[in-house]
């Protein structure tokens, strides 16, 4: 099946941090599922940032054990993702990458991207430069949801329509768009009764007692309002009269948050046994689903687009009340594996004030978010029919709870989730390969215009660019050693890195003392062609301490053009 590079960055997997996102959750759940199911001769990973190489091993560690040979990429080696031929970057962010890509040359490798939340103006940019960046039909981005594409299509379709109305656009880039499910690796949230029995015992629960159960992080504000699972477990708990326990295992931003939080949501459930759990440790993560009878999620945010958690409690064999809001629809089956609650928000058009304010930076995105989240209705007695529903009825709980584990296996899980993955790149690699060579392109044409070479932005900057017919003598420094003792002081040694090696400049002094003076055309003649460009602007560093000179004979005025009544050089 197809390969990929995947683009390795702690920022990307690690869930051992204080401010754990979804995004990391499900990025460590794909390493270790790509590790233990994709069909490859050989891994490759590709370095993102310039960490020390054991961070990268640390992380590759924590996914498990390699299957198959382990291939590292160097950050700047770009050539060498050429094999596989694609890179899978955990993100939307391709644009840039498109950039760098094309001095490589457009078909050198296919760009894989992944949708998280598409809300925020981050999201939505990147989603931009998929179409004012140099992306091919060759490249593409995942959406982890039916929900999350459309929207994806939908900002991609605005962002079109301006650019052919305002720019005449007429070729616009048509990256592919996939939409594949974020999976888990479901044997890790497997039903464990010693597990079950441990928490409830630390949680003060008895053993016949109905839990509940919500995981996932605490913000009212930019993940999901409680107050709506608060009011109908309390509700649910009215009608049957029984006890009921709510485990809400999560984290928040803050000390203060987590007090806040708890204390608000309570407030809307009187009645209910509420027992906070920080969910941030792996062992916790994992096991305490086995503590409850069913799983309770009222998504209403918009920053939402998939949500790993009811998935992770389906595999837990936990029916789940969860609302009918994006990705959830596409995970839970109404009456099979759970229920979802109808939600209901504003019409189109009526929340433009809400983006325009977040736009001029009048409100937060947390309060952009949150106001648009406080507009979403769900149909609260439907709810609470779900609960009392499953709350009365074993049979129903453990029918659903068993439908789910199932889907997990036959469809959600990693070992199911990761051949649509290589069957996606492989059908980027067939656009790829069937892409027609473009003519040779101007060396000018292959950057970034945006980004231009300094010395072409900022031309008009000196007096001239040192010519091929300008001529070096030696400057102040009679020998190697006095210009080595000059080029190592702090003051000179600012850029080092993009300069010639020393050996280089070594030569090049030699040569020009040898011969006592010598054109530039001559110096880089006598370097190796793809080192040129290197010591040909290394001179201007060594004439810059006076380490060589132009002759006498060679005017510093301009060559050309020289401008009338300017003083002399």
């Amino acid at each position: 099946m197809s390969n990929a590079a995947i683009y390795l960055h702690p920022d990307g997997y690690r869930t051992d941090r204080a401010r754990l996102m979804g995004r990391h959750s499900a990025g460590e759940s794909f390493l270790k599922g790509f590790v233990r199911h994709a069909e490859v001769d050989r891994f490759h990973f590709w370095k993102g940032g310039t960490l020390a190489h054991e961070a990268y091993e640390s992380l590759l560690a924590s996914a498990g054990p390699l299957r198959h040979e382990g291939r590292w990429i160097a950050p700047r080696n770009r050539q060498a993702l050429s094999d596989p031929g694609c890179v899978f970057i955990p993100s939307p962010t391709l644009g840039q990458e498109a950039w760098w890509r094309r001095r490589y040359g457009p078909a050198h490798y296919s760009l894989c991207g992944l949708t998280h939340t598409t809300a925020s103006h981050r999201a939505i940019a990147a989603l931009e430069e998929l179409l004012t960046c140099p992306t091919e039909n060759w490249d593409g981005l995942i959406c982890t949801s039916a929900a999350v594409r459309t929207s994806v299509e939908t900002q991609l379709a605005l962002i079109a329509e301006d650019m052919r109305g305002r720019l005449g656009a007429t070729r616009l880039p048509n990256p592919q768009l996939a939409t594949i499910p974020l999976g888990i690796n479901g044997a890790d949230f497997a039903h464990d009764p010693a597990a079950r029995a441990s928490w409830r015992e630390r949680l003060d629960i008895p053993h016949d007692a109905i839990v509940a159960l919500y995981v996932g992080r605490l913000s009212a504000r930019t993940k999901m309002n409680p107050a709506l699972m608060a009011m109908a477990l309390e509700q649910a708990a009215q009608q049957t009269g029984k006890p009921i326990y709510w485990i809400v295992s999560g984290w928040a931003g803050s000390p203060e948050d987590w007090e806040a939080y708890h204390s608000a949501t309570q407030a809307f459930c009187p009645s209910i046994h509420y027992r906070p759990v920080d969910g941030r440790d792996a062992g916790t993560r994992f096991s305490i689903w086995s503590a409850a009878d069913l799983f309770i999620s009222f998504s209403d945010n918009i920053q939402e687009t998939f949500g790993l958690t009811p998935a992770e409690a389906m595999a837990a064999s936990l029916p789940c009340v969860v609302t009918d809001w994006d990705g959830y629809r596409d995970t839970v089956r109404h009456g099979v594996d759970g229920f979802r609650i109808p939600t209901l928000t504003p019409r189109p058009g009526l929340g433009e004030d809400l983006a325009f304010n977040h736009d001029n930076g009048w409100v937060s995105y947390d309060n952009y978010v949150g106001a648009a989240a406080q507009m979403t209705a769900m149909d609260i007695p439907a709810a609470v029919k779900a609960l009392v529903a499953l709350i009365e009825n074993p049979d129903l709980r453990h029918r659903m709870g068993a439908a789910g584990r199932q889907r997990i296996e036959t469809e959600l899980d990693w070992a199911k989730v990761i051949p649509e993955y290589q069957a996606f790149w492989a059908e980027l690699a067939r656009r790829r390969a069937a892409a027609i060579p473009p003519a040779p392109d101007q060396p000018r044409r292959l950057v970034n215009p945006r980004r231009s070479d300094p010395f072409t932005l900022f031309a008009a900057y000196p007096t001239r660019s040192l010519a091929a017919e300008d001529r070096l003598q030696i400057g102040s420094t009679p020998d190697w050693p006095a210009a080595q003792a000059v080029l190592t002081r702090n003051l000179a040694l600012a850029g080092r890195w993009a300069m010639a090696s020393d050996a280089e400049c070594e030569a090049v002094f030699a040569q020009v003392s040898h011969s006592g003076e010598v054109s530039v055309a001559e110096v880089l003649a006598a370097m190796p062609l793809p080192r040129r460009p290197y010591v040909e602007r290394t001179l201007l560093w060594l004439m810059k301490f006076d380490i060589l000179r132009l002759t006498s004979a060679t005017p510093l005025r301009p060559l050309t053009g020289d401008q009338p009544g300017g003083p002399e050089v």
